[in-house]
């Protein structure tokens, strides 16, 4: 697989993002916290603004919005938390799928050669959406992404 997302052509058929083993969910949460922190500032110095006019309305919807602002910030970093810990968690159930998988460039489908531990021709979307639901992030697929419609044929996986 690492082959066909790094070879040849493999960014023209957009290879990278529909062979995807999981979210690979980065520094998102200190990088929403810093945004956050920047508006919560923003709207701390409005309400400073205000009370320097003397502005209650400034001062109080000033303050209003740090709260919120404080509160939403949380709730998006604990979220991508969230995200991160349940990619690590599953990071050992996407490689058992994805790493013995391989691509034919020439009919397009991903396929193991021992079939196990899957079975059949698969198209890219298939592929990705059978690892990422044997890894428990299938939640995360974009809503764009052709892959969260797709279907994972009956018996692909043996025993199920």
């Amino acid at each position: 697989m690492r082959e066909a997302v790094g070879g040849k052509g493999a960014l023209r058929k957009e290879l990278p993002s529909r062979l995807a083993k999981g979210p690979e969910k980065g520094g998102d949460g200190c990088l929403h916290f810093a945004e956050g922190m920047v508006l919560v500032g923003l709207a701390l110095a409005w309400a400073y603004m205000g009370a320097d006019q003397g502005k209650p309305l400034y001062v109080g919807g000033g303050i209003g919005l740090a709260v919120l602002l404080f509160v939403a910030t949380l709730v998006v970093v604990r979220g991508d938390a969230r995200e991160k810990a349940a990619e690590r968690a599953g990071s050992g159930r996407a490689d058992a799928c994805w790493l013995p998988a391989h691509y034919c460039r020439g009919c397009e489908s991903v396929f193991c050669p021992q079939g196990a531990p899957w079975q059949g021709l698969l198209t890219p979307e298939q592929f990705k959406k059978l690892v990422w639901s044997e890894a428990g992030y299938a939640d995360q697929l974009a809503p764009g992404d052709k892959a969260r419609d797709a279907e994972v044929p009956p018996g692909a996986v043996p025993g199920r």
